[in-house]
């Protein structure tokens, strides 16, 4: 770390932030609740077919798939389509993430479209959007589903405000999206005390960067191995055993360079090669960390009808 600006890094270090982006030497001593270091986690799973191709395939080949992330849109599936997403997780014992559907990119204003406009992200425009947005939440948790993609964090904030009056089941999980477009410390504490349960930075993040990220909240990350050509098409492998040792409890994305972009559905040949590369993630970890454990399947018939609701405040590091 910089020995520069030595006033402004012990400021921040009273607000419970780093002083700086650190390697963090020593790693990460923080796990999931259930002792392990990391999940696989495979994004843009945007059909219940194509969900349940990985997770059977997953299964076959001898790896395992702690989670599956629609990206398309909560409401651009039938009940039936969301329906057997949720079988599919109670059958594999996958996590199963739906987006909420309303976003920029699909309303009316075509500012959102245009170079500039993209900025906005998949940001909410107008309160009837805020409105519309709770209601797909309440539809997705109808049928099942019991974690939610946020993509503006005035609504985050909302989910987590009618999780804790009772409104909505409190064990619901609000993972924020990278496309907010976060990437420090100071934005990953922010939205830990609005509620998030998870939080994806921004993709091309360096190690320390991460490293400086998980020294600011408790919550688990979820960070990028490799990413669609979109999005710049990196793939990280080689990093990924370093994302554990200082990001831990971390979500390993993976699989997404095998797409051209998000919001796609994936063809069978894309769902062959997302498998390879989750395999090859796997492989280095055991390889390069195998000290490293990776959380098993969940285990539904020990899985607790409840959880706490998110603390309104950051939990100190």
């Amino acid at each position: 770390m910089s020995t520069f600006f030595d006033e402004t890094r012990a400021q921040l270090t009273r607000l419970g932030l780093p002083g700086g982006d650190s390697p963090l030497i020593e790693g990460s001593s923080r796990t999931f609740e259930d002792g392990c270091q990391y999940r696989i986690e495979v994004p843009t799973v945007n059909s219940a077919r194509a969900a349940e191709t990985l997770l059977s395939e997953s299964r076959r080949r001898g790896f395992t798939i702690n989670r599956i992330t629609e990206t398309r849109g909560l409401f651009r599936h039938t009940a039936r389509e969301v329906a057997e997403y949720v079988e599919l997780g109670r059958e594999y014992g996958a996590e199963i993430l739906m987006s909420v559907g309303p976003r920029a990119s699909y309303d009316t204003g075509a500012s959102a479209h245009t170079p500039e406009g993209m900025r906005i992200g998949y940001r909410l425009r107008g309160q009837e959007q805020i409105v519309r947005a709770v209601e797909d939440v309440k539809r997705g948790v109808d049928l099942g589903v019991r974690g939610f993609v946020v993509y503006d964090e005035g609504l985050l904030w909302v989910l987590n405000r009618l999780r804790l009056s009772g409104d909505l089941p409190k064990h619901l999980h609000l993972k924020v999206s990278a496309h907010c477009g976060h990437g420090n410390p100071a934005s990953a504490q922010m939205l830990e005390s609005l509620g998030a349960d998870s939080f994806n930075p921004v993709r091309d993040l360096s190690v320390p960067m991460i490293a400086a990220l998980r020294q600011a909240v408790s919550i688990p990350l979820d960070c990028h191995v490799d990413n669609p050509k979109a999005s710049g098409g990196f793939i990280r492998t080689y990093e990924a055993p370093e994302f554990v040792r200082v990001a831990a409890p971390v979500y390993l994305k993976t699989g997404n360079s095998a797409l051209e972009g998000h919001g796609t559905c994936p063809t069978p040949a894309q769902l062959d090669d997302i498998l390879h590369q989750v395999e090859i993630t796997t492989e280095f970890l055991g390889r390069h960390h195998p000290a490293a454990r990776q959380s098993p399947a969940l285990d539904l018939a020990k899985r607790p009808a409840e959880h706490p609701a998110r603390r309104l405040a950051p939990v100190s590091p």
